[in-house]
């Protein structure tokens, strides 16, 4: 026989462990707003700390070499210089600059995408097929990312000049369609959005290895393919250690180091030529590429860098 005990309900019990828990519910989510409203505040410093150069060359791009050293940095003396520096900069040397605004387009949609099809292929390969020695050849294009460019222009130099390819377009191209992130990061992307099984079946339904890459996985990997393109094009635009060193005709230079160039003159002192505002008006305009770039492929780059979303 079950024996049954009802035992009292203390009211002033029950109302303290309620009391309890919505303090604990509350002070969790007061210190949950407080890291969202730290978080926001980091966030916000963060985009003026990056925010600053770039208004600062926009500021400067109206004004006049005077006017860049003896007013405000980071307010316009007379924005209306803006176009006279345009104009300025498009006719000064010959305008020159138009030429170097050309090759930096040529080299970093050249060397781009040729490193973004280098990259899609091997980073295929390396995802989707076995063969021997894949694991030690990956393991060199995963350390290769570690090596700084910098470190590679004159072993890159020499073999550029035993093949007489010094001072020419090539000299530039060739060397940046080697990519090894975009390799590993187009590896990693093709593990997870394309599964094995449908790479199955298109072969069981007769498609080829050629009609299976470019029907099937291509389209599945088009974000990050263009995210590595915008990298490749980011780098080689903003390349100038090599042309430096491989390039010494003014008509081939890139805008960087065309740019650098007139600094040097203009660094001459009283014997150069001060023309410090046509190169901030220069570096500017050489900035808005980028910044179309990335405003128009933002939502491929978004996409390119989830990478492993898809599983």
């Amino acid at each position: 026989m079950a024996l049954t005990t009802n035992t009292p309900i203390d009211s002033h019990t029950t109302t303290t462990g309620l009391s309890s828990r919505i303090n604990r519910g509350a002070g969790r989510a007061n210190r949950l707003g407080g890291r969202r409203i730290g978080s926001h505040v980091f966030l916000l410093i963060l985009a003026f700390y990056f925010f600053i150069p770039l208004w600062w060359l926009f500021v400067a791009s109206t004004k006049s070499t005077g006017e860049l050293f003896g007013s405000p940095a980071f307010w316009f003396a007379d924005i209306t210089n803006f176009a006279t520096n345009v104009q300025g900069l498009f006719m000064h040397d010959g305008g020159i600059y138009w030429r170097w605004l050309g090759n930096s387009f040529l080299y970093a949609l050249a060397g781009g995408l040729g490193a973004t099809i280098l990259a899609v292929l091997a980073g295929y390969g390396f995802a989707k097929y076995s063969f021997r020695g894949r694991g030690a050849v990956f393991g060199v294009v995963l350390g290769s990312v570690m090596v700084p460019l910098t470190a590679l222009v004159v072993p890159t130099f020499v073999l550029l000049s035993e093949v007489g390819l010094i001072n020419t377009p090539w000299a530039v191209i060739l060397p940046s369609l080697l990519n090894p992130f975009g390799v590993y990061l187009m590896r990693i992307y093709t593990q997870d959005a394309v599964p094995d099984e449908m790479l199955e079946a298109s072969r069981i339904d007769g498609a080829g290895e050629w009609r299976t890459f470019w029907q099937v996985s291509l389209p599945l990997l088009r974000p990050a393919i263009v995210t590595v393109f915008l990298l490749a094009v980011v780098q080689q635009w903003n390349n100038f250690f090599l042309p430096l060193a491989v390039l010494t005709d003014p008509d081939l230079l890139p805008v960087t180091v065309g740019l650098n160039r007139w600094t040097a003159l203009s660094n001459a002192g009283a014997g150069g030529e001060q023309v410090w505002n046509l190169i901030t008006s220069g570096a500017f305009i050489s900035v808005v590429p980028l910044l179309l770039s990335f405003l128009l492929l933002q939502r491929y780059w978004q996409g390119g860098l989830a990478i492993g979303s898809i599983k």
